[in-house]
């Protein structure tokens, strides 16, 4: 790929990107009253970060079953009211551990 189409798709990309974000403040003016609309837009960027996170919990480490273990554990903890660093450390510990153990 040359200079010229790399530059054309980051320029792609930054307007796709802004007017995702720009359309929706044009249209709608007021606040929205909405019940449904209002929870359905409330939890959108959590289902997204879900989408896009939960694949790579389990691809990216040397053997799905680690990554899979650190996720349910990780849930548990998190559902224990632990902070999101000890979360972190304690998922990144099963899955240094357990890909030790396996391979």
């Amino acid at each position: 790929m040359d200079r010229h189409n790399i530059i054309i798709c980051i320029l792609l990309a930054i307007i796709t990107t802004n007017m995702i974000r720009v359309i929706p403040m044009l249209l709608i003016k007021g606040q929205i009253n909405n019940r449904f609309l209002r929870s359905f837009l409330y939890y959108v960027p959590y289902v997204t970060l879900a989408v896009m996170t939960f694949p790579g919990i389990i691809q990216t480490t040397m053997s799905p079953i680690s990554g899979l273990v650190a996720l349910i554990v990780g849930l548990v903890a998190a559902w224990r009211r632990m902070g999101l660093f000890a979360v972190a450390v304690i998922c990144c510990t099963i899955v240094y551990l357990l890909d030790c153990l396996i391979l």
